[in-house]
């Protein structure tokens, strides 16, 4: 790298040295200049001068392959997970996993006291930022999937609930495929009736479950993130509906249809209440309005008789 940095300081000490550096009578002291500008470079070179900077300490440049290995391995988990939805369940622990290798990287230094801070190598020596910006992306893919919803305070597994809601949406499916390779040979592919029927319970089961899961997320009562459930807990309720309601187009009896029919049929009759009564009412009180009429009459026909008789 020598000749390279004479090509940097030749044209520096030219510029410094005026016509010194090309006058006849002057031609002397300008070549022990030079000599001494050479001998100069050589000390400099030889105390360690940097040829290729920018260069990492070995254990910046360490931590940088770490956290290129978590990202790839973690950009492969998001991949494989996509479809169907597993992202949450299948990718918590390269996830965390890059967290904290994030963390090093922004609160390590080099090895020697002179070295510069690994973080400000790393994170923030260039315009694009390239570490910071795929910590970033992994960030926002998490919380736009609503993972902390699935996942423990600490994020060292499955919630309980998540577990839960899983193995009956697992027992969903095997429910469904065990009746349908039942049913294929002696009905037609349409009918449905026994994935029904057989079905039915674990359904409503895993549909109760999902709406309680709902409600509590949205009184903020598991986690405290997002109201919405975590992307591998709606695309598998999701999932099931479809299969349930659209393919073998089952339905679900509500639990609260005795109490809607009987107030829609309150509600029904009230005009039919309200006009019985206004009629009977108002025929009432014609009686009661033509009664004393009666009576005066009758009086009258009483003192007319009286008085002729």
């Amino acid at each position: 790298m020598a000749p390279l940095l004479w090509q940097v300081l030749l044209p520096a000490l030219a510029l410094a040295l005026g016509p010194s550096a090309t006058g006849g009578s002057r031609r002397l002291p300008a070549l022990e200049a030079l000599g001494e500008a050479e001998e100069l470079a050589e000390e400099l070179w030889g105390a360690g001068l940097p040829g290729d900077l920018p260069e990492l300490e070995p254990e910046c440049r360490q931590l940088l392959a770490d956290f290129a290995e978590g990202s790839a391995a973690l950009t492969g988990c998001l991949g494989r997970s996509a479809r169907p939805v597993r992202l949450c369940q299948a990718c918590h622990p390269h996830y965390r996993h890059l967290l904290a290798q994030y963390g090093n990287i922004a609160r390590a230094v080099g090895n020697s006291s002179e070295s510069h801070n690994c973080a400000k190598s790393i994170l923030t020596s260039d315009r694009l930022q390239i570490v910071v910006t795929l910590s970033d992306f992994f960030n926002e893919t998490w919380e736009a999937a609503n993972c902390p919803n699935c996942l423990k305070n600490n994020s060292e597994g499955l919630s309980d609930s998540t577990v839960e809601f899983l193995d009956l949406f697992n027992k969903s499916l095997t429910c469904f495929e065990h009746n349908l390779q039942g049913q294929t040979i002696h009905l037609s592919p349409n009918n449905y009736t026994e994935v029904c029927k057989n079905c039915n319970e674990t359904y409503k089961m895993l549909n109760d479950l999902y709406n309680n899961l709902q409600r509590l997320n949205r009184q903020g009562g598991e986690s405290g993130h997002s109201a919405h459930l975590c992307i591998d807990v709606e695309d598998a309720m999701n999932i099931t509906r479809k299969l349930w309601s659209r393919t073998f187009n089952c339905s679900l009896p509500c639990s609260d249809t005795v109490p809607v029919i009987a107030v829609s049929s309150f509600i029904l009759f009230l005009p039919i209440v309200f006009y019985l009564s206004s009629f009977l009412h108002s025929k009432q009180k014609k009686r009661i309005l033509i009664l004393p009429k009666r009576i005066q009459s009758n009086a009258s026909l009483v003192n007319i008789q009286e008085k002729y008789s």
